[in-house]
């Protein structure tokens, strides 16, 4: 049996980025079940399914195999066998990510790829639900989050990087609908686990959160 961390939270929280850093230094696996759940995403547009469209969602997403590989620690996520690594950071993904994975059919499709890394091995998995509904009987539960403007900032920042037009108050708007989906979504809705740690970043620094979070996962090896 593996030791399991789940870190939830809202979209720009920063999850990704801290878990890779914790699951690096800890040498645990990291399952990033967002780049999933985008790499299916991915394969509904390219069918021209939009984002209000369950019966699309349902008809194409046994359609995407979605596996994970790794390559010198590095994760790679494949879909039907492609490296989709570069093309799932989109906005217009992020979106029908947040939209399609709210069908219990996309959900179940990945529920037990995602248990089987779990049983397997040490991992960090962070996502919307891991504590509350993939992995209940985690070890180590962590809520992690910051204010939509921060997480806006964040978001901003890094499609400037990436030299992509963007409008900071478009990107915090969005970030806001998508709380509100994610948190009022029937199924498996984003909430904090009752014995997960609440950990705002708003105002630390990456270094801090990772140095933060592996002190709050030594506290539950130790118990």
């Amino acid at each position: 049996m593996g030791f399991n961390v789940a870190i939830d939270g809202p979209a720009g929280a920063g999850k990704s980025t801290i878990a890779k850093l914790v699951a690096k230094e800890k040498g645990y696996i990291y399952v990033d079940t967002g780049a999933m759940y985008r790499a299916i995403a991915l394969y509904l547009i390219r069918k021209g399914v939009g984002t209000e469209d369950n019966e699309g969602f349902e008809k194409y997403c046994s359609e995407a195999n979605v596996s994970i590989e790794y390559d010198n620690g590095t994760q790679i996520v494949l879909l039907n066998g492609e490296n989709v690594n570069g093309l799932i950071r989109t906005q217009e993904v992020g979106n029908m990510a947040s939209a399609s994975s709210t069908n219990g059919k996309v959900r179940a499709q990945l529920l037990e790829l995602q248990r089987k890394l779990a049983r397997e091995n040490d991992v960090v998995m962070d996502g919307r639900d891991i504590g509350t509904n993939i992995l209940p009987n985690a070890e180590c539960k962590i809520y992690l989050t910051a204010s939509s403007r921060v997480r806006a900032e964040r978001r901003y920042l890094e499609f400037k990087e990436k030299g992509t037009d963007c409008d900071l108050d478009t990107i915090e708007k969005e970030i806001i609908e998508r709380d509100e989906r994610d948190m009022n979504r029937e199924i498996a809705p984003l909430k904090q686990a009752e014995d997960a740690v609440f950990l705002d970043t708003s105002d630390m620094t990456i270094e801090e959160v990772k140095d933060k979070i592996i002190e709050i996962i030594d506290n539950c090896q130790s118990k």
